[in-house]
């Protein structure tokens, strides 16, 4: 037949405010090199840049819109 134990936990843990805290040691990327990407991360980021490019010039073409300044090339 098992036993009941009461036994009372008194570990208390202190809430302390990261402003409030000693600051830690930064942790370097020195000496780490490149990361290796499989050829599937490697396209994904190439279609991510490309759109983004796409993107900006979209962009930029529409804020010269509104400006006017593309009403003297037509």
């Amino acid at each position: 037949m098992a036993t009941m134990q009461n036994v009372l936990n008194t570990e208390y843990f202190r809430v302390i405010h990261p402003l409030d805290d000693a600051p830690e040691e930064k942790c370097s990327s020195e000496g780490l090199g490149h990361i290796a990407m499989t050829p599937a991360v490697r396209i994904s980021l190439t279609v991510l840049r490309g759109y983004l490019i796409l993107m900006t010039l979209m962009l930029g073409y529409h804020v010269l819109d509104l400006a006017g300044a593309l009403h003297q090339l037509r």
